[in-house]
């Protein structure tokens, strides 16, 4: 069976490349391993991601499915330049992608991102925001476990936002949002373009 960047621990050989990319409004050198999502660019769904984001507010912020790490860096670039106290909680399950997230932090002197496994993020912790390029290819069923695992924890007043090709069931999947979080969570595409959707999920 051939490795996926959801592979826990990937067996290939790991090939490191420089990227220099425009993060949080300035260029970031930063270093991507074969093995992980999207490791020889800037995957043009995280690009209209954090096209859209809104400056972070305090708190906690989860990045759900880091990869190498270009929403948690953005999210603490733009914490620092606006002196915003935040803490990144850089999750995934590919090994790789936790030590790529975790050079690239080390890289920039972002000490405000903490990449991490699923286990190491204590079980009360609530997040203000929760930030994704969701994993569509591990397939349905365990896409829906883990938003059912990680969108309830949004904090009251907390805001997540996804980005999802329009033709891997953008659509279809926020009609899922809208009924499965159900009473207390609104649900709304803010933004389009490139043929991917950003969903909106805010907790009243």
């Amino acid at each position: 069976m051939s490795e996926h960047y959801f592979t826990q621990s990937p067996s290939s050989e790991a090939k490191t490349r420089e990227l220099t990319l425009d993060i949080a409004g300035r260029e970031v050198t930063v270093e991507t391993v074969s093995g992980t999502f999207s490791p020889t660019r800037l995957d043009l769904g995280t690009a209209v991601l954090l096209r859209h984001l809104p400056a972070p507010e305090p708190g906690d912020i989860l990045d759900l499915g880091c990869g190498w790490g270009p929403i948690s860096l953005d999210a603490a670039l733009s914490a620092k330049d606006a002196e915003v106290d935040i803490r990144v909680w850089a999750l995934d399950v590919n090994s790789r992608s936790l030590d790529a997230t975790r050079k690239n932090a080390q890289r920039h002197g972002l000490t405000s991102i903490r990449p991490v496994t699923a286990d190491e993020i204590p079980s009360d912790m609530q997040f203000t925001a929760i930030r994704s390029n969701p994993p569509i290819r591990v397939g349905k069923d365990a896409l829906h476990d883990l938003l059912t695992t990680w969108l309830p924890r949004l904090a009251p007043g907390g805001r997540a936002d996804l980005v999802v090709s329009k033709n891997l069931g953008a659509d279809s999947l926020q009609k899922w949002l809208i009924e499965t979080l159900g009473e207390g969570f609104n649900v709304v595409r803010t933004g389009s373009s490139k043929g991917y959707r950003v969903l909106t999920v805010d907790r009243d």
